[in-house]
């Protein structure tokens, strides 16, 4: 699989930093200011039960966090990251092509409003998505457009991107959000109608305190009864990770939502 190829403006080229990610398995190029990796994406693709014979949509790819981390749990699954920020296109091809994923991982640019013609409709197993927190009249948006257009919706509604993960993926695939607590019942207002089985995985920060992040699964086209699983409790009272959440992190270990 090739990534896609496009004229990206070279005037306003961003400053980058090398990290790595899953415990140095997986290197990614990212921006020294602004959009940043963060653990959202990473639990997100340790949600995703997947194999070779399946096609994986990533909606907002960023710089391909999710993308990457699935792709190296899941060794020959073929995904297709889709993003409308150029410059985080162009990191994303750079990182799926250091971490030797160009035969399998692609990154396009586009929107959900007007998506790119060879995003056909029902063409994929599963899609994930990291979508913007807030609204775009939430809160101050970040000095850094790159972050701020990632993490507020810019007009783009939830409900869009729901509408688009649905138009895209095909009969009883399985569509996967991470997304703020705060927003929960948005969320689960845009699934229903759509998708049934839907299963709520609940991102605990410590033992005893309320959930700030929620994995949410549904299925097109099914109509299974809602769940709500125990979840995973992310740090340790002194802040450090829990086991469980450490060997996520570290590439050693997937979560099941089943």
């Amino acid at each position: 699989m090739s990534i896609y190829k496009m004229n990206i403006p070279t005037q306003k080229i961003m400053e980058t930093t090398a990290n790595t990610i899953l415990g140095g398995k997986v290197e990614i190029l990212q921006p020294t200011e602004g959009y940043r990796a963060s653990i959202d994406p990473i639990f997100l693709a340790a949600s995703v039960q997947t194999d070779s014979t399946e096609t994986v949509l990533d909606m907002g790819t960023g710089v391909g966090t999710a993308m990457l981390a699935l792709a190296h749990r899941v060794k020959d699954v073929r995904i297709t990251g889709l993003e409308f920020q150029r410059e985080l296109v162009r990191l994303t091809g750079q990182n799926i092509k250091l971490n030797g994923f160009h035969d399998r991982l692609e990154v396009i640019h586009g929107d959900l409003l007007t998506p790119p013609p060879r995003l056909a409709a029902s063409s994929f197993s599963q899609v994930i998505a990291n979508p913007p927190y807030f609204e775009s009249n939430a809160s101050v948006s970040s000095p850094r457009d790159n972050k701020a257009l990632s993490n507020h919706d810019q007009g783009i509604s939830l409900e869009k991107w729901v509408t688009f993960a649905h138009r895209m993926v095909k009969p009883k695939g399985f569509v996967t959000f991470v997304f703020t607590a705060d927003r929960l019942d948005d969320l689960l207002a845009a699934f229903y109608g759509r998708f049934g089985d839907i299963t709520l995985f609940p991102l605990w920060p410590k033992d005893g305190r309320k959930a700030k992040r929620l994995i949410v699964r549904g299925r097109k086209n099914v109509k299974s009864p809602s769940k709500i699983l125990n979840g995973l409790i992310v740090h340790q009272e002194d802040g450090s990770y829990t086991e469980k959440a450490n060997r996520i992190l570290n590439g050693l270990a997937g979560l099941n939502l089943d």
